[in-house]
């Protein structure tokens, strides 16, 4: 994984390309992000960065939480995350107090976005997982029941994922695989198309999607060929 960028979901709205055609897309304000440690292999055992975004009160952080922006020679953040690194050139030029913006990400790349969904609360079986329901009259007392969970004496519970009522929503969503539409470096602003996860105003991370990104042909060719194989076809 690249290093990504923390934002904001501001909410939805449509933009015009040049052609007139419409896109749906959100609106992710990503103040820029200021890098507060680097992690290595040699002391925390893997390579990490982690940011730290919005400004907060030093009344209102730790002390230990003090003294570790103090050793940065940064300002107290509100929100710290990490993104573990896989060996790329451009990550390694990062440096502690350096600050991520909009500009890590360019028009069109594809991107993943993660946050956490919108919070339903305690739900049944129908707004939870769907259920149809049972009937409504005739006599019928079970309505919105899940009906009949039991499996008799044998095993004599409940397995579990047994889809029934619970508390429903605030998990960690990611939505992968979507384009970077527009970026507003002056707003400090991305353009996703799409809908991202979570309510107006929660914490989302924008990073490089993982699984969308185009492969070089011949890279991916030379590491799948068998050597037996390779040594055939040179013949």
């Amino acid at each position: 994984m690249s290093i990504g960028i923390l934002g904001h979901k501001l909410g939805m709205t449509r933009v015009y390309d040049d052609a007139g055609v419409v896109t749906a897309v959100t609106v992710i304000a990503a103040d820029p992000n200021t890098v507060v440690q680097i992690k290595g292999t040699e002391k925390e055992g893997y390579e990490a960065v982690q940011v730290g975004v919005k400004d907060q009160k030093e009344s209102r952080v730790s002390k230990p939480l003090q003294g570790h922006f103090k050793k940065a020679g940064v300002s107290p953040k509100h929100t710290l995350r990490e993104f573990r690194l896989n060996g790329d050139d451009a990550d390694k030029d990062v440096k502690v107090g350096d600050q991520i913006t909009v500009n890590r990400f360019a028009v069109g790349q594809i991107v993943d976005v993660i946050g956490l969904s919108k919070g339903r609360g305690f739900q049944g079986v129908m707004k939870r997982h769907g259920f149809h329901g049972q009937p409504a009259s005739h006599g019928s007392k079970m309505h919105r029941r899940p009906g009949g969970i039991g499996m008799g004496s044998t095993p004599g519970r409940i397995p579990k994922g047994k889809a029934m009522p619970g508390h429903m929503g605030d998990k960690r969503v990611t939505v992968q695989n979507l384009r970077v539409v527009q970026i507003r470096e002056d707003d400090n602003v991305l353009l996703v198309k799409g809908a991202v996860p979570g309510a107006k105003g929660s914490l989302v991370v924008v990073r490089t999607a993982i699984k969308g990104q185009p492969r070089e042909k011949q890279a991916q060719e030379s590491k799948a060929m068998n050597p037996l194989k390779a040594a055939k076809k040179g013949k």
